[in-house]
C-alpha cells in the first residue's frame, strides 16, 4: 500500500453501517422482538380504522343513489304551496312521491299492537336499489295489489304470517310480503318505529293526516345527468324560504360520511394511544438496550469509528425494526378491518365491500420507521457521548447527555402526536385537548410511580422479613422497569375503565326514573275532542293520566324586527339556520318542571296578549342559536296568527331526561283558544298492562301515536352496548401492548435478574425464595398499575358528569370487580411465568458469562 493511499484512507459509507447493524442485530434481536410487536400492534389498531374509515366512505358515495332510491328528493314538513309546487314543475314533474308519518298499527289476527313509520308510496321507487321482500315478487307488485309490506323483524316478533292483515287507522289491508330492507330507512329508527309500505292512494283514507300530526312529504326525481352541486346551490335556498328541502345523493352520502367519521375518529384516538403506549415500550427497551451497548461503542471508537458512525449504526438498526413492525402491523390491520362489518352490520347504512387504500399501507409502514426512531433518539444519543476510554474503565456510564437535545426530542415527540391527531380530528382544538389529556394521563401515572418508589425508599419497612423486603427493593433497582410497567398497565386499564364508567354515564342519562311519577307511556297527537275520552281509557285500564300537555305550533316570523327572510339573505348573521326554518311545538304552564332551572330572567305564569308583547321562556340553547336574550323580542306565526312575543327569561334545560322537554314556553292565559293538540303520559308497571292500553287505543283512537319508553331505552342500550364493545375491542390493544412491554421489560432485564439470582443464592437464598420475591414484585406493580388507572378513569368520569353532563354518577362495578383482579393476575402470571427460567438458570453458568 502506498503512502498516499495510507495517508487519505477510504472512509466507511452508509454499506458498512448497514452491514455493523446488521451484524450487531443478529445477536440482539430476540431482546427487541417483544417490542417491536408493540409497535405491530399499534399500527394495525390505526391502520384497521383508518382503512375501515376509507372504505366505509368510498362505500357510502358509491351507493348514495341506492340509500336514497333517486338523484335527489324535495321534502317538506307540510303539503307544498305553489312557489314549490312550480318548481317541481319546472323540473320535468316528480317521478315519485311518498307522504309518511309514525302511527301506531293494529293486526287483528293476533290482536298485536305496535308504533311504526307508515310510507305511503307512488311511482316506481325505489329508482336505485331494490325493495328487498319475501316473497321476492311482493316489491313490485304492493302497489297493484291493494296491499301492504311490512318489517320482517316485527312480523316475526308478533307472530304474523303472509295473508293477515294490518290496520292503520280507518284503513285495513293484507299483508302481501315481508320487508326485508327499503331506502330511506334505518336499521336506527326502524328498531323503534319499523317500516310500513302502502298504496299512496290509501293514506287519506286512514284519516291520521290530522293537527299536529309529523308528517313527512317527499317527492322523488330521477336525473342522473344532473348537476347535484348546481342543483344545491340554486334551489336549496328558494325551497329553504318556503319550508322545503333538498336533498341530493351527494349531499347525503357526504352527511352519512361525517357521521360515521366522527365515530372513527374517536376508535383512532384509541388506537393511537395503544401506538404511544408501544412507543413508550419502544423507549424504555431502546434505554436498557443502549446502556448494554456503551462498552461495544467504547471498542468502536478506539478502533477509529466516529460517534456519528457508532449513532446511526444503532439508529439503522431502530429504523429496521420499525419498517418491519410497519410492514407486519399494516398487513394485520387490513385483516383486521375484515371483522368491524360484522360488529357494526346493524348501524352500517350501507353493505360495506372491503377494499385496501394505498394511502392507508404508506402511512403505516412509514408511521412504524418515523415512531420507532422518533421514540428511540432520546436512549439513542447516550452513544454521543461515550468516550474511548471507558472501554478500559470499569464503569458503564459515559458523559450526560445534552440537556438541549433532550429538550429538542421531546418537543419533536409531542408535536408529532398533535400533529398525528389534527390529521385524525382536522380540528386543532380538539387535537390540543387530546395531547393535553396525554400528557396529564401519564404524568399523573408516571408521578405515581414516582411517589410509589420514593415512598418505599424513605418508608422503608426494615422490620419485614427478607422476601417482602426484597421484593420492595427490586421496584427501585437500577435498570428497574417500574415506570414503564405502571403507565403501560395504567393507561391500558384507565382506556377500558373509561368505556365502562362513560356508557353507564350515558344509560342513567336515558334510564327511566324509579319515581312513582316518573312516566313510561307517551300518547301523541290527541286532539282536543280525544282528550276526556283518552283519559277514561287510561283510567279505565287502572292506570293514572300523570301529565296532560298542550302542544301548538308555530314558526318564527321576525326576531328583533328583522324577518326570517331578511335574516336569510344576511351572509354575516350568525343565527342558526334552524330556528329560521323549524315549525316548533311550545306550550303553555305555569311553573317549571324537574328538568328545567330559570338561568336569567324572571318567571312569568300567567299573561294576556292584549297587554301587549307576550313574555315568553326560551331555552339556553335557542337563545345562543337564535342569538337572542333576556328583553328582545320575536313575532311568531302561529297558523296564520302573527303575535308578538318578548323573552323574559332563560331556562337551562336537561335534554338528556326522557320526559317532553320544549325550547319555548308560553305563559297561561295566551294560547288555550289556538288550535293545539294533546300529550298524555302514564306508567304502566309491566308490559301486560302496557299492551292492554294500547290495543284499547289503535282500536278507538287510531291516530293516537303510543310511544312505550321502556321499549326506546332497550334500543338505546342495545345501540351503546353494540359501539362499546367494538370501542372495547380496540381498547384491548392497549392493553396487549402493555403485556406484551412488561414480556419486553422482564426479557430485557432477564440478564440481570439472573446475576441478581445467583447473588441471592450465593448467600444461601432458596429457589422458592425467589420465585415468591418475583411474585410479590408483580402483584405490587399489577395492583398499584391497574388500580391507578382505575382510580383516574373515575376520576374523569366524575369530571365528565360533572361539567359536561351535570348529571350524578354511580359508577359501574366492572372495573373494580373484573378489571382489577384479573389485569392484576395477568401481570403477576406474566411476571413470574418469564422469570422461571432466570431461577432455573445454574451458577456457574452465569459466573462464565461474568468472566468472558
Amino acid at each position: 500500500m502506498s503512502n498516499e493511499e495510507n495517508s487519505n484512507p477510504k472512509k466507511p459509507g452508509f454499506s458498512w453501517i448497514a452491514k455493523m447493524s446488521w451484524r450487531d442485530g443478529k445477536a440482539s434481536g430476540k431482546k427487541l422482538s417483544l417490542f417491536m410487536a408493540s409497535i405491530v400492534l399499534g399500527i394495525a389498531a390505526v391502520v384497521s380504522i383508518q382503512s375501515f374509515g376509507e372504505t366505509l366512505k368510498e362505500n357510502i358515495a358509491l351507493q348514495s343513489k341506492s340509500l336514497m332510491g333517486a338523484d335527489f328528493i324535495i321534502d317538506s314538513d307540510n303539503p307544498i304551496n305553489e312557489r314549490v309546487t312550480g318548481i317541481i314543475d319546472s323540473l320535468g314533474g316528480a317521478d315519485g312521491r311518498e307522504i309518511s308519518f309514525a302511527s301506531m298499527a293494529a293486526f287483528p289476527e293476533n290482536q298485536g299492537t305496535k308504533l311504526v313509520q307508515v310510507r305511503g308510496i307512488e311511482g316506481g321507487f325505489p329508482y336505485y336499489g331494490i325493495v328487498e321482500t319475501e316473497p321476492q315478487s311482493a316489491g313490485n307488485a304492493y302497489q297493484e295489489e291493494d296491499a301492504a309490506l311490512v318489517d320482517e323483524t316485527l312480523m316475526l316478533q308478533l307472530g304474523i304470517a303472509i295473508g293477515d292483515s294490518i290496520k292503520i287507522g280507518n284503513v285495513s289491508l293484507p299483508i302481501s310480503g315481508a320487508l326485508k330492507s327499503v331506502p330511506g330507512s334505518t336499521s336506527l329508527f326502524s328498531s323503534v318505529a319499523p317500516p310500513v309500505l302502502i298504496p299512496y292512494k290509501y293514506i287519506s283514507e286512514t284519516g291520521l293526516v290530522q293537527t299536529g300530526s309529523r308528517i313527512d312529504y317527499k317527492y322523488y326525481f330521477v336525473a342522473p345527468q344532473a348537476d347535484m352541486e348546481k342543483l344545491d346551490d340554486e334551489l336549496d335556498p328558494i325551497l329553504d324560504e318556503n319550508d322545503a328541502d333538498l336533498d341530493t345523493h351527494t349531499s347525503t352520502s357526504e352527511r352519512l360520511g361525517r357521521r360515521y367519521e366522527n365515530f372513527g375518529k374517536f376508535l383512532n384516538l384509541v388506537a393511537f394511544i395503544a401506538l404511544l403506549l408501544g412507543c413508550v415500550g419502544i423507549a424504555s427497551a431502546i434505554n436498557i438496550y443502549i446502556k448494554g451497548k456503551l462498552r461495544a461503542v467504547a471498542i468502536l471508537k478506539c478502533l477509529g469509528a466516529t460517534k456519528r458512525q457508532t449513532f446511526l449504526i444503532y439508529l439503522v438498526q431502530i429504523a429496521a425494526m420499525g419498517l418491519l413492525g410497519g410492514i407486519i402491523g399494516t398487513a394485520a390491520g387490513l385483516l383486521l378491518q375484515q371483522l368491524f362489518p360484522l360488529f357494526l352490520q346493524d348501524l352500517l347504512p350501507v353493505d360495506v365491500e372491503m377494499a385496501f387504500s394505498v394511502q392507508v399501507i404508506v402511512m403505516g409502514i412509514l408511521l412504524g420507521i418515523f415512531m420507532s426512531v422518533l421514540f428511540a433518539l432520546y436512549p439513542l444519543m447516550s452513544t454521543l457521548y461515550v468516550s474511548p476510554l471507558q472501554a478500559l474503565r470499569v464503569q458503564a456510564e459515559g458523559a450526560s447527555k445534552s440537556g438541549k437535545a433532550g429538550i429538542l426530542v421531546g418537543l419533536g415527540i409531542f408535536l408529532f402526536i398533535f400533529l398525528f391527531s389534527y390529521w385524525l380530528l382536522e380540528d386543532w382544538r380538539y387535537s390540543l385537548a387530546f395531547v393535553a389529556g396525554i400528557i396529564v394521563t401519564f404524568s399523573i401515572l408516571a408521578g405515581i410511580a414516582h411517589l410509589f418508589m420514593r415512598g418505599i425508599k424513605k418508608f422503608f419497612p426494615t422490620s419485614w422479613g427478607f422476601v417482602p423486603r426484597q421484593s420492595l427493593l427490586n421496584l427501585f433497582r437500577p435498570q428497574n422497569q417500574t415506570l414503564t410497567l405502571i403507565l403501560a398497565i395504567g393507561v391500558g386499564t384507565f382506556l377500558i375503565s373509561t368505556l365502562y364508567f362513560s356508557k353507564d354515564l350515558l344509560l342513567a342519562q336515558a334510564t327511566l326514573e324509579s319515581q312513582a311519577e316518573s312516566p313510561n307511556i307517551i300518547l301523541l297527537d290527541v286532539q282536543s275532542e280525544q282528550r276526556e275520552a283518552v283519559k277514561k281509557a287510561i283510567i279505565g285500564n287502572e292506570l293514572e293520566v300523570l301529565s296532560d300537555i298542550p302542544i301548538v305550533t308555530m314558526r318564527v316570523q321576525s326576531i328583533n324586527g328583522r324577518s326570517v327572510n331578511e335574516i336569510r339573505e344576511d351572509t354575516t348573521s350568525r343565527v342558526n339556520g334552524w330556528v329560521l326554518h323549524h315549525e316548533f311545538r311550545v306550550t303553555y304552564r305555569d311553573s317549571l318542571i324537574a328538568s328545567e332551572m330559570l338561568e336569567q330572567g324572571e318567571w312569568i305564569s300567567t299573561a294576556s296578549s292584549r297587554d301587549g308583547p307576550v313574555p315568553i321562556s326560551i331555552s339556553d340553547n335557542f337563545a345562543e342559536d337564535a342569538k337572542v336574550s333576556v328583553g328582545d323580542e320575536l313575532t311568531f306565526n302561529v297558523q296564520g296568527v302573527i303575535l308578538p312575543v318578548v323573552v323574559k327569561n332563560v331556562r337551562t334545560v336537561d335534554w338528556a331526561r326522557m320526559q317532553l322537554n320544549f325550547s319555548i314556553v308560553f305563559p297561561e292565559g295566551v294560547l288555550e283558544d289556538a288550535p293545539q293538540f294533546r300529550v298524555l303520559t302514564t306508567k304502566a308497571d309491566n308490559q301486560n298492562a302496557s299492551a292492554a292500553l294500547q290495543q284499547e287505543l289503535v282500536q278507538n283512537f287510531p291516530n293516537v301515536t303510543v310511544i312505550d319508553l321502556r321499549q326506546v331505552l332497550s334500543v338505546i342500550e342495545n345501540i351503546l352496548d353494540k359501539i362499546s364493545w367494538l370501542i372495547n375491542f380496540m381498547a384491548f390493544f392497549s392493553i396487549l401492548t402493555g403485556i406484551i412491554v412488561l414480556l419486553g421489560a422482564v426479557r430485557t432485564s432477564k440478564y440481570q435478574r439472573i446475576r441478581e439470582s445467583v447473588l441471592l443464592r450465593t448467600i444461601g437464598a432458596k429457589n422458592s425464595q425467589i420465585l415468591k420475591i418475583t411474585a410479590l414484585e408483580y402483584l405490587y406493580l399489577g395492583i398499584l398499575g391497574s388500580l391507578s388507572g382505575i382510580i383516574l378513569s373515575l376520576v374523569s368520569s366524575q369530571l365528565l358528569a360533572y361539567f359536561l353532563f351535570e348529571s350524578p354518577f354511580t359508577p359501574s362495578w366492572i372495573p373494580f370487580l373484573i378489571l382489577f383482579p384479573g389485569i392484576t393476575l395477568l401481570v403477576l402470571i406474566i411476571g413470574v411465568g418469564n422469570s422461571l427460567s432466570v431461577i432455573k438458570s445454574p451458577p456457574l453458568e452465569v459466573l462464565r458469562k461474568e468472566v468472558r
